[in-house]
């Protein structure tokens, strides 16, 4: 008899042209399942679990058609034990299964719960790469080794050398490796950038599978007209549709915000890469390929701001996850205690830019880079919130997050709780930088002019406070000089006051 194999696809290992699907073969089964341990580990939005369960069930339909076996346990399957382990051992005795393989998980939770299974089976077990990612953990561990720091910079030189990404022979394109200063614009008055490409699936048989559990979720769904892909042929839609109509000015207007204008010119195609209807490799090729087509729509800066996100960001952020877990998640520079203010999970806040974008997230499970970090995360900073749950917040309610990407973003980047691991400064403003880049502070109940007074931005005396409340472990900082050279040109009264206000917004948080 034919050894028979079984092998785990995880949510997020949809990937049509891994080397496993090569060759179909009757001995190998595939299994996928969506279990109560997936949905409860964290409050998700409701679109996040909608989208993962019904982009799982349509690839394991096309996994079906072209000849694969495929188990596949729903959540209200009858037989469905609700965690991986538990469903696993109950297949691999039913089946006669004699050899157990799995792709390595992207999560360090899940890479630690197979490791532990597979230890307690006597079957022979193999693990397989992802296949996805354009830099291993081992390679990022050989950079970090070879490096005096873990500039993100360094390693995205590095990246675009390795894969010849916008090169000259050994010089970047255009001569230079980062446009970012061009990449700073408000958009204009007026301005209306592209509708975005919104998709209309069906989505009410996985919304009815979920009403049978008593699962937690947070935001809003229209079941019957779900806009996010769900599929790889949509996804590749959604590409085409950026680089045709959105990357002539993404690279302009990435930082830029708008009330009611939700996507902008971003791409949008996070959740299609991270559960790998997409790699980052055809993602990259088909804007680079876009560019050379049409150099006189498409500017460098546009197409070096999009490459460096992706080939930079994303893949230093997996290569510092890695590197750094499970400590990372533990980590509290400043020991930050707050509870999350309500108004994170409702959006009733008389801040215009927290409530647009608190609001946005709820409603759309998205938000783009410049919301999370300058925004909710810049305020969750500036309120000293614990870490902790802000993490749980951005893991839960954005479509796009998963542990690997989202914690190094959330308690690194956003909230400095690594001390200056992947930020070289922390990333918070006062309400300057929010009205340069956006068009909130205008029609705001507060006064982004004012530190003090009943209609003081909070954004403005939390500024300060953090400042000198952490002045110890900062004033050293050399990204920070000029922020402690003004505060202490400040009168004492005025930093008094700035002080009493901040300290009576810090008190009254559900109240803002």
């Amino acid at each position: 008899m034919a050894q028979q194999t079984l092998r785990l696809i995880l949510g997020d290992q949809l990937h049509h042209a891994h080397s496993w699907f090569a060759q179909v073969n009757p001995s190998v089964h595939y299994v996928m399942m969506e279990t109560r341990s997936e949905t409860d580990y964290t409050v998700h939005h409701i679109q996040k679990i909608a989208a993962f369960f019904t982009a799982m069930r349509r690839f394991a339909d096309e996994l079906r058609s072209n000849g694969h076996d495929v188990i596949y346990f729903k959540l209200n399957d009858k037989n469905n034990r609700q965690a991986f382990a538990t469903n696993l051992a109950e297949i691999i005795s039913r089946y006669g299964i004699t050899h157990f393989e799995y792709q390595h998980p992207d999560e360090y939770r899940l890479r630690r719960l197979l490791e532990a299974f597979t230890e307690t089976l006597t079957i022979t077990t193999a693990v397989y790469d992802s296949e996805h990612f354009l830099c291993t953990p081992e390679a990022f561990s050989d950079f970090a080794k070879g490096s005096k720091s873990l500039l993100m910079e360094n390693f995205y030189r590095e990246m675009r050398r390795k894969h010849h990404i916008l090169m000259r022979n050994s010089l970047p394109e255009g001569g230079q490796w980062n446009f970012d200063s061009e990449n700073r614009k408000k958009l204009p008055k007026g301005h209306r950038p592209p509708a975005p490409l919104l998709f209309d699936t069906d989505v009410s048989e996985v919304l009815t599978d979920l009403a049978q559990h008593p699962i937690t979720t947070m935001g809003s769904i229209d079941g019957k007209h779900f806009i996010w892909p769900t599929t790889r042929a949509e996804s590749l839609q959604l590409l085409a549709f950026f680089t045709r109509h959105c990357l002539p000015l993404f690279g302009t207007f990435q930082d830029a915000m708008a009330p009611a204008e939700w996507s902008l010119y971003h791409s949008r195609l996070s959740f299609s890469m991270n559960t790998k209807m997409l790699s980052p490799a055809e993602v990259i090729s088909t804007a680079v390929s876009e560019w050379e087509a049409r150099p006189e729509d498409i500017g460098l800066n546009q197409l070096e701001g999009f490459v460096r996100q992706i080939v930079g960001w994303r893949e230093y952020m997996r290569g510092i996850y890695w590197l750094k877990m499970p400590e990372f998640a533990t980590l509290n520079f400043f020991n930050h205690k707050t509870d999350l203010p309500a108004f994170y999970w409702t959006g009733r806040t008389k801040m215009h830019c927290v409530r647009d974008a608190v609001q946005q997230s709820l409603t759309q499970a998205y938000a783009h880079h410049i919301q999370r970090l300058m925004i909710t995360g810049n305020f969750a900073l500036l309120a000293g919130i614990d870490p902790d749950q802000v993490d749980d917040w951005y893991l839960g309610i954005y479509i796009d997050a998963i542990e690997w990407v989202e914690i190094t973003n959330t308690r690194g980047m956003s909230q400095f709780a690594d001390g200056g691991l992947i930020g070289t400064k922390p990333y918070v403003s006062s309400a300057a930088y929010i009205d340069r880049m956006s068009h909130y502070c205008g029609t705001c109940f507060y006064d982004k002019s004012k530190k003090t007074g009943p209609r003081a931005c909070p954004f403005n005396s939390l500024y300060w406070n953090f400042y000198d409340r952490h002045r110890e472990k900062l004033s050293k900082n050399p990204r920070i000089g000029m922020v402690y050279s003004l505060w202490d040109k400040m009168t004492p009264n005025d930093k008094s006051a700035i002080l009493e206000q901040a300290a009576h917004y810090l008190e009254h948080l559900d109240a803002l």
